[in-house]
């Protein structure tokens, strides 16, 4: 499932701001508001999806998610063709509402897929199986990257009719294959209707998340980091295009000059992973956050480093520190987190705190995106890297409570 899911991102998302910016004419703030509306929708569907996961199951949220994802990407690649026979609604307006179809899709399947990995497990084998997902995620990546370029080149929007398709056809090999033996259904009385039963659902991981201070700690650790990579997410490939530019001298295309740059991201990746795996003890918290106070301290210097670079070589680097960076970090975010969470309400915690990363890009997405507008994209940057460092005073005191 993660195999074909990074499959189809890296095709879509490897050279979607040449879509973005060069076709659907974009501006800085018009891509932050794409990512806020998405934003949006998550941090209103989170929770409803996030409960049906828990009280009903979790495969079937996540099949859903599936097919309702494989027509918002096939509509967001066909909008060109849209418009092209019917002017009647702009392009802005049919990319957001796949945006909110997007959105709706991904809160299914949000939360939903790892607590159904760690029951089907155990939470002992979890932080393992993260990581070395995470290295066979990289490798569709890779593999992704090279169609996306190639897509691109042919026509912009075709690398998002493609990862359309591969998420329905994703979603048929659930249907036959994925299997759910572990999930236990919230038991409820006999009359109580499906409303109330996801209520009371959503009670219980409420006081889940109240009881524990870790978890406390770690909505408001997701509020900031949320709104620090809406800008960067947004606007680090415009950040390329418009303000640093590629070199003169060498006669790429921007779709092979995006593909270098995530095949590179990729394949670093991959050794990091490996390398990480190797020295972290995965079932360690104190190793955890230690690590995770680290990766965002280096996340920061580099993300201040892309928007001081003088040059493109220096652009390269700081945007390749940067991925790498995020693709060590999130399975040791992944497994940090579902170490703090009990099964039977894991998917409503979670989405709570998928919930409070939409709240964050909803809310400071749109300053960040202000500032690339009214001042520069190298503001926005900076802005994005301010953002971020609450959360590594946070980690660095829940580093030493461990120690």
């Amino acid at each position: 499932m993660m195999f074909v899911l990074s499959l189809a991102n890296s095709t879509m998302f490897t050279t979607y701001a040449i879509y973005y910016v060069t076709k659907l004419g974009l501006n800085p703030l018009e891509l932050v508001l794409v990512g806020t509306v998405l934003e949006l929708t998550v941090l209103i569907f989170e929770g409803i999806t996030g409960v049906v996961a828990d009280t009903y199951s979790r495969r079937l949220s996540v099949i859903i998610g599936m097919f309702i994802l494989g027509v918002a990407f096939t509509l967001e690649g066909s909008i060109l063709w849209i418009t092209e026979w019917s002017t009647l609604i702009p392009a802005f307006i049919w990319l957001l509402i796949s945006q909110v179809m997007f959105g709706i899709g991904w809160t299914f399947v949000s939360g939903s897929d790892s607590a159904w990995m760690v029951d089907e497990v155990g939470e002992d084998q979890a932080g393992p199986i993260f990581m070395r997902t995470k290295q066979i995620a990289l490798i569709g990546t890779l593999l992704g990257i090279g169609i996306s370029v190639g897509l691109s080149i042919v026509a912009p929007n075709l690398p998002y009719i493609m990862g359309g398709f591969m998420h329905l056809a994703l979603g048929v090999f659930l249907i036959l294959f994925m299997k759910e033996t572990k999930f236990v259904k919230q038991e409820h009385e006999a009359n109580t209707s499906p409303l109330k039963a996801m209520g009371k659902t959503w009670l219980m991981g409420a006081k889940v998340v109240q009881s524990n201070p870790l978890l406390l700690i770690l909505i408001v650790v997701t509020l900031f980091s949320g709104a620090a990579s809406e800008g960067f997410d947004r606007l680090k490939e415009t950040f390329l295009i418009n303000e640093i530019g590629f070199p003169q001298g060498i006669a790429f295309s921007m779709a092979v000059w995006f593909g270098i740059i995530a095949a590179v991201s990729t394949i670093i990746g991959i050794f990091a992973v490996g390398w990480t795996e190797k020295r972290i003890d995965m079932s360690s918290k104190r190793m955890i956050s230690r690590a995770m106070f680290f990766l965002t301290g280096a996340r920061i210097a580099a993300i201040v480093t892309l928007a001081l670079s003088p040059n493109f070589t220096w652009a390269i680097i700081a945007v390749l520190a940067i991925k790498v960076i995020g693709i060590i970090q999130s399975p040791i975010y992944n497994t940090w987190l579902n170490m703090n969470v009990e099964s039977k309400t894991r998917a409503t915690v979670l989405s709570m705190v998928s919930q409070s990363d939409a709240l964050g890009q909803t809310a400071g997405g749109p300053l960040v995106g202000w500032l690339g507008n009214r001042v520069s994209i190298r503001a926005s940057l900076l802005a994005a890297a301010a953002l971020l460092s609450p959360i590594l005073v946070v980690f660095g005191n829940i580093w030493r409570k461990r120690s």
